[in-house]
């Protein structure tokens, strides 16, 4: 006899959270088709939203920081966010079109078949703190071209930024549109457990299990956005110096906490030194002090102490660290963390085993184009992958030997800002896309329509009950359709 699995037990949802569900529910369903016209305006009020409100934007969410380079998030949140709502907007009429499909009129003489977007409903939001501008607003652009209404619940490590967007939001949209939550608390669980018609979530793997667990109780589809460990490839014909500054330059951006950051790089073996030797140059020049604000504070001290001991964890394994920016004291008390780069991983070590999201970059060695995608290809497929090559056969060779949620070639991260690729990852890395025609076909129901013509040709031909004639008529049809 088989035993009852036993259900989680579901946590409790505050009041703020299920009125908000039903009042934005009623209202979709009260008008669930919004016209181009409406839905360009609500992506207008999200574009004056961060216009109107930038200086006060940047300042919450360097408060929550402690120190986040303005440059940093005006260029990574602010102008990503207002590109990709203008890239929805300009795009929309074309993605709300219907699209005709092919039709058999031998079967369906005078009928039609039309695939029709369509609004889901209320789309649920849960924003991590790493750029929480960008993965709030961006995610909004596409949630509203396809005619929805959204919840958002922002990062607990957010929680200067949250007060302001809700205080500001419903001076643009009304509530039964768009409303801001904070986390106020360890409200995730509950968050998650709400009957959304879709939920977004972006963070980390352990958490995204739980999120997907709490929305199958309602069979709420998820579009997870994920991290792990993303390797870059610098190949044998690449510049060594080319391949150092820009894999630093991403390195370094918001102290390495993007989920989409280079996680460790392979080597052509013998290039160690050089790599190095230029890694420490660029970070004298870029960033003569650390302390200064373009350089971003680890987010919060439990953060920070885990890449300590991470380092720590490493050194006392083996393995050969170089502090990138010996010559500074980088201010502990307000976690401004020197670069690192570690040589001789082991697998025990701490950095080998989980993705690093801070300034510390591993570097392995190779032999091969096979070798390193066999060690890729033996870990979780990563969010993405960085070969820096030349060699268009040697791209062609990690693009099909090594599946990843998206690629950059000869650049870091950037495949992400391209505002007509979908932006998604694959396994553990996550699942669905959004970004793009993508984005908006994610938050809508892609409705099948079938119009029958004036007469039926089906059930004219084939009433039971079925006999020798109707068996002649289908064989007849099976072989017109094979020999086609």
């Amino acid at each position: 006899m088989n035993a009852r699995v036993p259900e989680l037990e579901a946590p409790v949802i505050p009041a703020e959270f299920q009125q908000s569900l039903d009042l934005q529910r009623a209202a979709h369903l009260a008008h669930p088709q919004p016209s181009h016209k409406e839905r360009v305006a609500n992506l207008e009020a999200l574009a004056r939203m961060l216009k109107d409100n930038r200086e006060q934007l940047v300042n919450a969410i360097c408060r929550d920081y402690g120190n986040r380079s303005e440059f940093e998030t005006l260029f990574a949140e602010i102008f990503v966010a207002l590109e990709t709502i203008k890239d929805s907007a300009r795009n929309l009429k074309k993605w709300m079109k219907p699209q005709r499909r092919h039709i058999d009129v031998l079967m369906y003489p005078g009928a039609s078949n039309r695939v029709i977007p369509q609004p889901l409903g209320v789309v649920g939001v849960i924003v991590p703190w790493n750029f929480p501008l960008n993965l709030s607003f961006c995610p909004l652009a596409a949630i509203f071209a396809a005619g929805n209404r959204a919840m958002v619940k922002m990062s607990e490590n957010s929680s200067h930024l949250a007060a302001l967007l809700m205080e500001i939001s419903p001076r643009y949209l009304p509530h039964e549109k768009l409303r801001f939550f904070d986390d106020g608390g360890g409200r995730g669980p509950a968050f998650s457990a709400l009957p959304f018609d879709h939920l977004l979530f972006t963070g980390s793997g352990a958490t995204g299990r739980a999120v997907m667990a709490s929305a199958a109780r309602n069979l709420t589809p998820v579009t997870l956005e994920l991290g792990g460990k993303s390797p870059a490839i610098v190949g044998p014909d690449f510049s060594i110096k080319t391949a150092a500054e820009r894999i630093m330059w991403v390195k370094m951006f918001n102290a390495g906490q993007i989920c989409t950051n280079i996680d460790y790089v392979f080597l052509p073996e013998g290039s160690r030194q050089e790599f190095a030797e230029h890694c420490t140059r660029l970070v004298a020049k870029r960033y003569p002090d650390l302390n200064a604000g373009d350089y971003t504070s680890i987010i919060d001290q439990r953060s920070f102490e885990r890449l300590q001991a991470a380092l720590g964890d490493a050194r006392a394994k083996g393995a050969t660290v170089i502090n990138l920016a010996p010559q500074q004291m980088p201010d502990a008390a307000r976690r401004k963390m020197a670069p690192h780069l570690v040589f001789d991983l082991t697998p025990e070590m701490e950095l080998s085993r989980r993705e690093i999201f801070g300034p510390i970059l591993p570097v392995r060695t190779y032999g091969t184009r096979e070798e390193v995608a066999h060690f890729i290809n033996a870990q979780d497929r990563p969010l993405a992958i960085y070969p820096f090559t030349n060699d268009k056969s040697l791209q062609d060779y990690y693009v099909t030997h090594v599946m990843s949620g998206g690629v950059s070639i000869n650049e870091g991260l950037l495949h992400v800002a391209q505002h007509d690729l979908p932006f998604g990852g694959v396994g553990p890395s996550g699942m669905g896309h959004y970004h793009a025609r993508e984005g908006f076909v994610t938050f809508s129901k892609l409705r099948p329509v079938f119009r029958q013509g004036p007469f039926s040709a089906v059930q004219m031909l084939f009433q039971p009950p079925y006999g020798e004639r109707a068996r002649k008529l289908l064989n007849m049809l099976m072989r017109m359709k094979t020999s086609q």
